[in-house]
């Protein structure tokens, strides 16, 4: 990958599979990079914000979801246009990875699938003192099976920045096709 072409990379994986602080990382990596994450997104809405519930969720939360996601995509979009490398960050599984297609139109992008075992991901929660895992532990094969993923990194035993390299790697086939 040229890491000074504007490029959009979707990093994706379960709550709690590291994908803000590697999103993050990677975005440093690139001479104009830019970091956009759901997580900041989502702490504009001041009143009113609903989480999803779970895999069922309400009209309501779906939709803000949904909201979360077309303005992710247009930030990154926007970045992109005038030359930065954008890393966004998001929960895209299942079928959040058509809603990504859609949100992102004829705009080229990768989907990178961040996938820490459960285990890591209990230890990682555990370290922030949550345990929201639990909650959310069907997302970890779901994950797994999203279609239209373009790289699957199992970062159980890497570190922030030994899975920015096994992504810049693994990317390269992508970004030459």
């Amino acid at each position: 990958m040229n890491r000074s072409a504007a490029s959009i990379i979707v990093v994706s994986g379960m709550q709690g599979a590291g994908k803000t602080t590697v999103a993050d990382a990677l975005a440093r990596r690139f001479a104009r990079g830019v970091h956009v994450s759901a997580d900041v997104l989502a702490r504009m809405v001041v009143s009113g914000h609903l989480w999803p519930e779970g895999r069922e969720m309400s009209d309501e939360a779906a939709m803000q979801l949904r909201l979360r996601l077309r303005n992710l995509c247009l930030l990154g979009r926007s970045f992109a246009e005038v030359g930065f490398a954008a890393v966004l960050d998001d929960i895209i599984i299942g079928e959040r990875s058509q809603h990504l297609r859609e949100e992102m139109g004829e705009t080229p992008y990768v989907l990178v699938m961040l996938t820490p075992s459960l285990e890591s991901v209990k230890a990682r929660e555990a370290g922030r003192g949550t345990s929201l895992w639990e909650q959310w532990a069907w997302m970890n094969e779901e994950a797994r099976a999203t279609p239209g993923v373009d790289l699957f990194v199992d970062s159980t035993a890497l570190s922030v920045e030994e899975t920015v390299d096994a992504i810049l790697t693994g990317l390269q086939p992508v970004a030459e096709r």
